[in-house]
């Protein structure tokens, strides 16, 4: 783990009571922060977003899907154009 410059200098500095944490100490507030962020984003998503309606997102489904296949469609038949041209063209030789 890379440990910045500011934390280096912190830790190893003369002056009294400054860089008295050990590495140990600063890996369980790591892992104490990451816990609290995680319980965080669950309570935001929970309570401070705002989410389309159900049928919203159904209807919303239902146009991606759609358009997936129409594009993949599109993408097929470009595909065999250019198949069926390469293979014609180089028949000639």
């Amino acid at each position: 783990m890379f440990t910045g410059v500011a934390q280096l200098v912190e830790h190893w500095s003369p002056k009294p009571g400054v860089g008295s944490s050990s590495l140990s100490t600063r890996a369980k507030f790591e892992k104490m922060n990451l816990v609290k962020y995680i319980k965080d984003s669950f309570e935001e998503l929970r309570n401070k977003v705002s989410w389309i309606s159900w049928e919203e997102a159904q209807k919303s489904t239902v146009v991606v899907a759609i358009f997936t296949v129409l594009f993949a469609l599109a993408v097929f038949l470009v595909d065999k154009v250019f198949q069926t041209g390469l293979t014609e063209y180089f028949k000639l030789f």
